[in-house]
């Protein structure tokens, strides 16, 4: 079983249902009495030719021909008057077209055609297999009041132990198309699972387990392990890759750190001051990318921060002129804890912080709690963010200010690191409008609950 293709096992599944249907379709034929007749009626000259062997013979031997007559199509009887037996259920079917070769051939002789009940009421079910199912009884008259009644059968065929044929066969099937269902169930468990799994993939966090398929299809199987060969190959270069930036990352600050020595022997005061910017701004730009590519694969350090202590820190002791911040922090933000890493928070407060002053002139920070969640707002006094330009600001090196002078410099990293940074934190990003008229950023993270350590 476990080396059958998946082509093979879904091509079974299909035949055993199509046998089920079947077997379905055989067994309402029985329940209805639905074995189709080779010659559901005798003809007319079948009719006609008993009746007048039965007339020419003597009344003494009359059993022994109707014993040789029946059969299991096809019961003949002989009665003294011609009375209904139906009880009204009983339908009297002569006139209809089908029996007028009857009535022309047998003429008066021909008394009655009925349509018997059966089970104690007339079929209502659909032709599906053409033909009457319920017997069909005619009345000939002999001689006197005596009549003679030739009613047909529609027999079943049965087995040697009495219960109808192909009734095992449709047991069976019935079982079969349960196992079928079962089997189907059974193959897609593990490509749904797996489907699950590839949403749940991320480059930031450790591969996803796939599920178990060792007794699965060939093709299922070769399917899950080609997933999970892609997705550590795919960690392991994403590792590798940042390994190689942050490699990098040191020896260009080793080597800036040495040419900011040199920078200082510059004796133009501007010049030097220039200099030694240029070179900040450098290893700002590395510090981000750094940062954000720890971000990307799940590499932030997590420890139990209060959020209010980081803000407080870089915006009241960073370079920042006072006059040119304010900070409002709620009681509840005070006491609200989060699972994050420091410098990554860090980096966040600055990089929104030095962003609304350098574009906006004042920032305005607030930090308060709403629900399960951290607020921080950063508003400042700019001309703000047209609407259409908000999705792609988060974008790395995307710059609203088209000049690249050094009076603003970066290179449109600093809201992508932060975005980055925040999402790696579970929180979320958005930017609107300030109430001045400036731009708006708001950052949510979550908070830290004591019952998230009961779980």
């Amino acid at each position: 079983m476990p080396n059958l293709s998946l082509s093979a096992r879904l091509a079974a599944i299909v035949v055993t249902a199509l046998l089920a249907v079947w077997i379905i379709l055989l067994s309402s034929y029985y329940l209805s009495n639905g074995l189709r007749r080779a010659a559901a009626l005798p003809t007319p000259q079948q009719v006609a030719a008993i009746a007048a062997v039965v007339r020419e013979t003597e009344v003494g031997r009359r059993p022994e021909l109707l014993a040789a007559f029946n059969s299991a199509i096809l019961d003949l009887r002989i009665e003294d008057d011609l009375t209904s037996s139906g009880a009204g259920i009983d339908v009297d079917v002569m006139s209809e077209d089908r029996f007028a070769p009857y009535r022309d051939l047998l003429g008066d002789r021909l008394l009655a055609v009925t349509l018997l009940a059966r089970n104690g009421e007339r079929s209502s079910l659909p032709r599906l297999f053409g033909g009457q199912n319920n017997p069909v009884e005619f009345t000939v008259a002999l001689e006197g009041t005596a009549v003679l009644i030739l009613e047909t059968r529609t027999p079943f065929l049965v087995a040697s132990n009495g219960l109808p044929a192909g009734l095992g066969a449709g047991l069976f099937g019935t079982l079969a198309a349960l196992v079928a269902i079962l089997m189907l169930h059974r193959e897609l468990k593990p490509l749904r699972r797996l489907a699950a799994a590839v949403d749940q993939m991320d480059p930031a966090a450790a591969p996803v387990s796939v599920p178990d398929v060792r007794f699965s299809a060939p093709e299922t199987r070769t399917l899950v392990r080609a997933f999970d060969r892609l997705q550590n190959r795919l960690h392991s270069v994403i590792a590798g890759r940042f390994a190689l930036i942050g490699g990098i990352q040191h020896d260009v600050r080793t080597f800036a750190t040495r040419l900011r020595l040199r920078v200082e022997q510059i004796h133009d005061e501007a010049e030097r001051e220039r200099a030694v910017a240029d070179i900040g701004d450098m290893i700002m730009l590395l510090d981000n990318a750094l940062l954000a590519g720890r971000a990307g694969v799940g590499s932030l350090d997590e420890e139990l921060l209060e959020l209010a202590s980081i803000v407080e820190v870089e915006v009241l002791e960073g370079e920042i002129p006072a006059s040119s911040r304010t900070l409002s922090i709620s009681p509840a933000a005070r006491k609200a804890m989060l699972i994050g890493d420091r410098l990554a928070l860090r980096r966040i407060v600055a990089n929104l912080v030095g962003n609304a002053v350098k574009y906006g002139r004042v920032a305005h920070v607030s930090l308060d709690v709403e629900g399960s969640s951290i607020v921080l707002t950063v508003d400042d006094e700019g001309p703000g963010i047209a609407q259409e330009n908000r999705d792609s600001l988060f974008e790395p090196f995307v710059r609203l200010d088209p000049s690249r002078a050094r009076k603003t410099g970066g290179a449109g990293l600093g809201l992508a690191v932060v975005r980055n940074l925040v999402e790696a934190h579970a929180g979320s990003i958005a930017v609107s409008e300030a109430p001045g008229g400036g731009a708006r950023f708001v950052v949510l993270f979550p908070l830290f609950l004591m019952e998230d350590t009961d779980r």
